[in-house]
């Protein structure tokens, strides 16, 4: 989930601010430092204005303590004072160690981003310290990750897919044994994750194992690598502003544009690469090993060039579709009609109607079978989805929603439009919408 760098250095003050609270000791340390700087503010200056503290907790459901520990977080966040809210995840205990580790984690963020969203937060406060740093890092090493892997965790980044929210990790200076030290000394309590002890799950095998082991030959190794970390996202801050210039004629938005990226890759490929790399970071994807990325280029040199492509990675679907690359965006989502306010403007179809469908059971959906036709516009012919499809360039793995039927007739099409002889301009009126990732 990489993103770019920002150069402010701390939460601007008299904002919202969150902490994601685990109940541990590392997240229970950042959000007493966090009270007690706020605290410290108001009495040192009165007519500041300060931040609202919340506690986010993801409650996984995958121990059976995990309610108690979210029972724990609600109680602290009262002692302090602050709003408290959580999140459950529903995860498959039955996966594979190394998958559920991926899925929680990828999870646990877009369930605080959600939260943050709701309530109006921009800055997040991560308590990931420099032990989790090392531990980073080692991890990236032994997969055989480039620069941006090893470069670990920023101290702070944005969030492609929510803008307006930033990440910090104020703790990332910090080593567990000074936020043990810290802990004692101002008597805080916290819990202890049994799961942290299963070396079974790589992260804790380099925690328990390796780390202490290193520690043995060189004291400062993990304080070492954490700096090593910090070194390298300098270096790739520099590749990425590399890839931009390389990249002038070949990035187009969210798209890689494949004819020029074949050119520069004949002239230089660690540029291409690089390239191509940076564009998996903006769309917030893994980076690829090396032999994905090799079999990438030979099916890029033999393809024709109006030929479609389609490659998984990182769960999710890469397609080359009219000379460009582009990440497949295609989520679950559902129709909802949408009531229009009586002094619109705005064509919709008549609530009445719409009404007596439903109560018959006359609304239906259906998926695409490829000789369905549509009027949109006034004034012009039907005219087949393929063909309306081509026009509004819209891909082929963003034609998949299902279309909307009322009695029988073909009403509404995802990307395309309404069926314009059925709309109205007065009266009581719905539109219906397709909304990708409803609210459960």
């Amino acid at each position: 989930m990489a993103s770019s760098r920002k150069s402010q250095q701390s939460p601007k003050s008299g904002k919202r601010i969150a902490v994601a609270l685990s109940g541990g000791l590392d997240s229970v340390v950042l959000l007493d430092t966090v009270c007690k700087a706020q605290a410290n503010a108001s009495t040192q200056n009165k007519n500041q204005t300060n931040n609202q503290i919340y506690a986010f907790h993801i409650h996984h459901g995958l121990q059976k303590p995990a309610d108690d520990w979210l029972i724990f977080c609600e109680k602290l966040a009262k002692q302090y004072k602050i709003h408290f809210d959580f999140r459950l995840l529903h995860l498959d205990g039955a996966e594979e160690q190394g998958n559920i580790e991926a899925r929680a984690r990828a999870g646990r963020y877009e369930a605080l981003a959600d939260l943050c969203e709701e309530y109006g937060i921009e800055d997040l406060l991560l308590a990931h310290h420099q032990n989790d740093q090392a531990e980073t890092v080692l991890l990236q090493l032994l997969r055989g990750s480039g620069v941006a892997g090893l470069s670990g965790m920023p101290a702070s980044r944005g969030i492609s897919d929510n803008p307006g929210i930033t990440l910090w990790r104020p703790l990332l200076n910090q080593s567990r044994q000074e936020l043990e030290a810290y802990a004692n000394e101002h008597k805080l309590k916290w819990i202890e994750d049994p799961s942290n002890q299963n070396t079974q799950y790589r992260r804790n095998a380099v925690r328990k194992k390796i780390i202490p082991a290193l520690a043995k030959i060189q004291p400062e190794a993990m304080a070492n690598m954490a700096r090593s970390a910090q070194l390298l996202g300098e270096a790739q801050t520099l590749l990425n502003r590399l890839a931009e210039q390389d990249g002038k004629s070949i990035l187009n938005k969210n798209q890689l544009k494949v004819a020029p990226l074949l050119v520069l890759a004949k002239e230089d490929l660690p540029a291409a690469n690089n390239v191509l790399r940076y564009w998996l970071q903006t769309r917030q994807l893994a980076m690829p090993s090396q032999e994905r990325l090799q079999a990438w280029w030979r099916d890029l040199a033999q393809v024709k060039a109006d030929a479609n492509l389609e490659w998984l990675h990182d769960e999710r679907k890469i397609y080359l579709w009219r000379g460009m690359l582009q990440v497949g965006n295609v989520e679950a989502g559902c129709w909802v009609l949408k009531t229009l306010p009586a002094n619109s403007k705005q064509l919709g179809l008549p609530a009445d109607w719409v009404k007596e469908a439903q109560d018959n059971n006359e609304i239906s959906l259906r998926e695409r079978q490829g000789s369905e036709k549509i009027q949109i516009k006034p004034k012009t012919p039907r005219k087949t989805l393929k063909n309306l499809y081509q026009e509004a360039d819209i891909p082929p793995w963003e034609r998949q929603a299902p279309l909307l039927y009322i009695n029988d007739e073909l009403i509404a099409v995802a990307g395309i439009g309404l069926s314009f002889p059925h709309l109205t301009a007065s009266g009581r009126r719905v539109l219906p919408e397709w909304v990708q990732n409803p609210v459960k």
